[in-house]
């Protein structure tokens, strides 16, 4: 019971660090699934973020914190990768801008992805 809490728990950080990257770098009025509360995201979205987190969270501790050396662009591509791979995971045939890459992003989604990488480093 302890570790689901612990997974939601992480989700919800992630979903929070999401939402406040967008909440500061989009430009305009946020699509409102963009900054939905965790509990009303979907599950599929629940389990994607607290993979993500956990990704990102195993990937700090590995490297014994040397992640604070990475650059915001490698953070954030890390998470953007991780994403992909749940957008996969959860979709058989998403649409390609679901699964876009790096170089393909808005800058205001780079932006928050680095912000969420850096948020997870704060829980090591």
């Amino acid at each position: 019971m302890e570790d689901d809490r612990m997974q939601d728990n992480h989700g919800r950080v992630f979903r929070e660090a999401w939402i406040a990257g967008v909440t500061k770098h989009y430009p305009g009025e946020p699509k409102p699934g963009y900054i939905t509360p965790w509990d009303e995201t979907p599950d599929w979205e629940r389990d994607a973020a607290t993979a993500v987190y956990d990704q990102v969270l195993a990937f700090v501790k590995a490297t014994g914190g040397a992640t604070a050396k990475l650059t915001p662009e490698q953070k954030g591509r890390f998470v953007a990768l991780c994403w992909i791979g749940q957008i996969h995971k959860h979709f058989p045939d998403p649409k390609p801008s679901y699964v876009a890459d790096w170089h393909e992003l808005p800058d205001w989604q780079k932006a928050t992805d680095i912000d969420i990488f850096e948020r997870v480093e704060q829980d090591v």
